[in-house]
C-alpha cells in the first residue's frame, strides 16, 4: 500500500498502474510528463510515514487482519508504503482485501493523527500479489522483514515492549 503522493506514475522509480500491475508486468517507464501531471491533480502533499507511524502501523496490522478474518503472516511499514502478508480467504479477491487494509489502517493512524479534511493516508491503488509456492513464499517473507521498521520482530509477532 502506498502513501499518498510518493511514487508518481512516470517517476524514477518502480510504479504500477493498472495496466501494469499484474505478476511480470514491467514497471512504468520514466515519463516526466505524466509525473508532472500527477502531482499538478495532487491536492495535498504527499504522505510520509514518520518513524513512530510506521512502527504503530506494523503493531496495528495484525489486529486488523483478525478483524477482517485474515490470517496475519507480516507486514514492513516504509517511510512511503507498506507491505502485508496475509493469507485471505480464495474466494475474496485481494482487491476487496486491499481496499479494506488501507481503509481500517487509515482510521487507526488517523485517530493518533488527525488529518486536515479531505486529505488521506493512501494513494488510490496498489498491487496484490497472490502467493502460489513456497518458494516465492519465503522470498516474501525476506523481503518484508528486511524492510521492517521493528527488526527486532520476529515471524510476525511484534517485539515485545
Amino acid at each position: 500500500m502506498e502513501t499518498y503522493g510518493t511514487r508518481l506514475h512516470g517517476g524514477g522509480r518502480a510504479a504500477v498502474d493498472k495496466s501494469h500491475s499484474e505478476r511480470n508486468t514491467p514497471f512504468l517507464r520514466s515519463n516526466a510528463d505524466r509525473e508532472r501531471s500527477d502531482r499538478e491533480r495532487m491536492k495535498f502533499p504527499p504522505r510520509h510515514l514518520t518513524f513512530e507511524q510506521r512502527v504503530f502501523a506494523e503493531s496495528e496490522t495484525p489486529k486488523i487482519c483478525e478483524r477482517g478474518g485474515w490470517t496475519y503472516r507480516a507486514c514492513a511499514a516504509g517511510t512511503d508504503h507498506i507491505h502485508v502478508l496475509c493469507d485471505i480467504d480464495r474466494a475474496v479477491h485481494g482487491e476487496k482485501t486491499r481496499r479494506l487494509l488501507k481503509r481500517w489502517l487509515g482510521q487507526a493512524l488517523s485517530e493518533r493523527w488527525a488529518l486536515a479534511d479531505g486529505e488521506t493516508w493512501w494513494a488510490e491503488e496498489g498491487s496484490n500479489i497472490p502467493i502460489k509456492d513456497g518458494k516465492y513464499l519465503n522470498n516474501c517473507y525476506r523481503y518484508i522483514f528486511d524492510q521492517r521498521a521493528t527488526k527486532t520482530a520476529s515471524r510476525g509477532v511484534p517485539a515485545p515492549e
